[in-house]
C-alpha cells in the first residue's frame, strides 16, 4: 500500500481546502464543497473565503444568508458553521444523537429531572408562535415548567440539540453586528429537515462529501470533524468505492480515487485562515498542517497563516494594521509574501481604506 508522507498530505489537504489555488467558485459553492464553514465567530467566514476564492465580494455571503441559500446552525462537533440550505436539510438528522449528546456531557446533572421529549415540545411551541428568540428568551419563556432548572442548560439543550434551528440575520452579515436569535429551520427554510433513511444513505453522503474536501483521510479523522461515531459503518458500505493509503503512523488512509492528489513539491502560497478553521480542526491528526507544538493554537481561536502549507505564525487586526506574529524564521521571500497577502488582507478588512501589515 502506498504511503503519502506528511509533505503529500499537507499538498492534498491544501488542493481539496480550496487553499493551493484560488478557486473560480461562487461562495455558495465553496461552502458546499467545504462540507460547511467554522462561524464560531461571525465574521470569520468571511476571512476563510477571501483566502480561498479567486474572486470574492462579502456582499454575496451576506446576500445568500438572508436570501435563505446559506444559514448559521449548530451541526458538526456542535459548533455554529456556515452550510449550504440543502446539507441542513439532509445532514441534521443524522447529527441529532451527537447533539443531545454533546449536550448532556455539559448539562446532565442540570437535566436529569427534566424530560426531554417534554422539553423539546414545550421550545417548539414556543417558536412556533413565528418571533425570533434568543437562548436566554427561550429559557425563559419554558422556565415556568422547570423552575428549579438552569435557564442556560434549558436553552442551551433546546437550540443546541432538541430543536433544529437556524441562527437568523443579522447576526453572520458582513461587518454587522447582531444577537443570536432563532427560528426553526422549517420556518426559516420552508420545510422539516429531512429523516434519516435506515440504510444511511446520509452518512455514506457525509464520507464521500468529506473525503472530497479533506482527503486522503483516516476513519479517526471523519470521526473527529464531524462529532459522529457512527461514521464506520457508512465507511465500509462506500469502501468499495475508495483506494487506500497509508501515512508514516501507519494508518490506513482513504480516499476519493479521482481526488486531487497533488506533487508534494508543488509550491504552496501564503494563505492566512480565520480562527477555528476548518483546515486545522477537520482531522484528528492535524500534523499534515500544523507542528503538534503549535497544536494549541488551533483550539485557541488564534488566526494563523500558512506558509509553505503549514502553521507559521499568527495574525492579528490592530490600529488597521495586520499584524503577523512568526512563529519561525523566514527567508527574505517569504517574508516578502507575508507582506504582501498580509496587505492585501488588510486592504480588503478596511474596504480599500488602508494596506498595512507588519511581520514581527
Amino acid at each position: 500500500m502506498t504511503v503519502l508522507d506528511t509533505r503529500a498530505l499537507n499538498r492534498a489537504t491544501l488542493a481539496r481546502q480550496l487553499l493551493l489555488q484560488p478557486a473560480d467558485l461562487a461562495p455558495r459553492d465553496a461552502v458546499a464543497h467545504l462540507c460547511g464553514v467554522q462561524a464560531q465567530d461571525p465574521q470569520e467566514p468571511f476571512v476563510g473565503l477571501w483566502s480561498r476564492l479567486r474572486v470574492f465580494d462579502p456582499a454575496e455571503l451576506s446576500e445568500l444568508l438572508t436570501r435563505r441559500r446559506v444559514v448559521r446552525t449548530h451541526l458538526m462537533r456542535r459548533t455554529m458553521h456556515l452550510l449550504a440550505a440543502e446539507d441542513v436539510l439532509s445532514w441534521r438528522s443524522r447529527h441529532d444523537a451527537m447533539l443531545l449528546q454533546r449536550v448532556l456531557g455539559v448539562y446532565r446533572r442540570e437535566l436529569a429531572e427534566v424530560d426531554l421529549g417534554e422539553l423539546a415540545a414545550a421550545g417548539r411551541e414556543v417558536l412556533a408562535e413565528g418571533e425570533p428568540h434568543s437562548q436566554s428568551e427561550l429559557a425563559k419563556a419554558i422556565a415556568h415548567r422547570w423552575p428549579e432548572q438552569s435557564l442556560r442548560a434549558l436553552g442551551e439543550a433546546v437550540v443546541g440539540a432538541l430543536v433544529p434551528v437556524v441562527q437568523l440575520p443579522p447576526r453572520g452579515l458582513w461587518r454587522t453586528s447582531g444577537a443570536a436569535r432563532y427560528l426553526p429551520v422549517s420556518a426559516w427554510l420552508g420545510r422539516d429537515v429531512d429523516q434519516e433513511s435506515p440504510d444511511d444513505q446520509v452518512g455514506r453522503d457525509l464520507v464521500r462529501r468529506y473525503l472530497a474536501a479533506f482527503g486522503p483521510a483516516a476513519t479517526a479523522d471523519i470521526r473527529a470533524w464531524s462529532g459522529l461515531a457512527g461514521l464506520p459503518g457508512a465507511v465500509k458500505a462506500v469502501r468499495d468505492e475508495l483506494v487506500s493509503f497509508r501515512d508514516e503512523r501507519g494508518r490506513e488512509l482513504l480516499d476519493l480515487p479521482d481526488a486531487p492528489r497533488p506533487d508534494p513539491d508543488v509550491p504552496a502560497p501564503v494563505r492566512f485562515l480565520p480562527a477555528f478553521d476548518n483546515a486545522i480542526l477537520g482531522y484528528d491528526d492535524r500534523s499534515r498542517i500544523i507542528d503538534d507544538e503549535h497544536r494549541g493554537l488551533s483550539v485557541a481561536g488564534e488566526r494563523v497563516v500558512l506558509v509553505d502549507g503549514r502553521v507559521a505564525g499568527t495574525w492579528k487586526v490592530a490600529d488597521e494594521t495586520v499584524n503577523i506574529a512568526a512563529l519561525h524564521t523566514f527567508s527574505r521571500g517569504q517574508r516578502a509574501e507575508l507582506v504582501e497577502q498580509g496587505s492585501a488582507l488588510a486592504l480588503f478588512l478596511s474596504d480599500g481604506e488602508t494596506d498595512r501589515a507588519r511581520l514581527t
